[in-house]
């Protein structure tokens, strides 16, 4: 069953004597997009770490739809883009989203189709990812982070490389894991891109999330 929400009680994270986190609270939910702005420093991708079970943290709980669900469980409803691609260089775009969709337990080559025609993937999904552009290899990160139709999706500046084509084919993905059912939690420098799907905003100011103001 899919997650429905993520909460954060009081959430604090310490890299040493920095402290990147500080007492977050919030609760983000299923069938909503949260947008979460702030300066670089400011805490965000630290955030993002810790929804996406990368980073735990120093104190306070963080829950995915019920209290003490098995994080392997939590790991395989997550979707996340995060400044690296995080894909395997000398293996082609289709091949690293094969070997996503059979982790996922997918029809590798079905999903693959699905990949290509969601995000217009064109011939430079055949050619080792190493050898695709800062756009190419972004198109490729989204279509393998979200081969699965994960419930929570986690999106680091999303639109980093894409061409205006790209954002908006974008666009229309986040819409339809809003749409879906997933809770959606985007960091962003260009907040107005999502503008029209009506976001849930966030601020971000020196490890402190507050709702940020109209």
């Amino acid at each position: 069953m899919g997650i429905e929400t993520v909460s954060l009680n009081r959430v604090m994270k310490r890299f040493g004597a920095i402290i990147a986190l500080r007492n977050v609270t919030a609760t983000f939910r299923a069938g909503e997009i949260a947008l979460v702005v702030g300066a670089n420093g400011s805490g965000k991708s630290t955030l993002l770490g810790i929804l996406g079970t990368t980073l735990q943290p120093t104190s306070g709980e963080v829950e995915y739809g019920r209290p003490g669900r098995d994080i392997a469980e939590v790991r395989m409803e997550i979707g996340w883009v995060s400044h690296d691609t995080l894909a395997y260089g000398d293996l082609s775009g289709r091949q690293n989203i094969e070997i996503a969709a059979e982790v996922h337990g997918l029809d590798p080559k079905a999903a693959v189709r699905r990949a290509e025609e969601r995000f217009e993937l064109g011939a430079f999904a055949s050619r080792p990812v190493r050898t695709n552009s800062r756009g190419q290899r972004q198109r490729i990160a989204l279509a393998r982070a979200l081969v699965h139709e994960p419930s929570v999706v986690l999106l680091d500046e999303p639109t980093t490389g894409l061409d205006a084509s790209g954002v908006r084919r974008l666009v229309e993905v986040v819409r339809e894991c809003r749409d879906a059912g997933a809770v959606v939690v985007i960091i962003a420098h260009d907040p107005g891109t999502f503008d029209e799907l009506g976001p849930v905003r966030y601020a971000m100011d020196r490890g402190q999330l507050s709702a940020a103001k109209a």
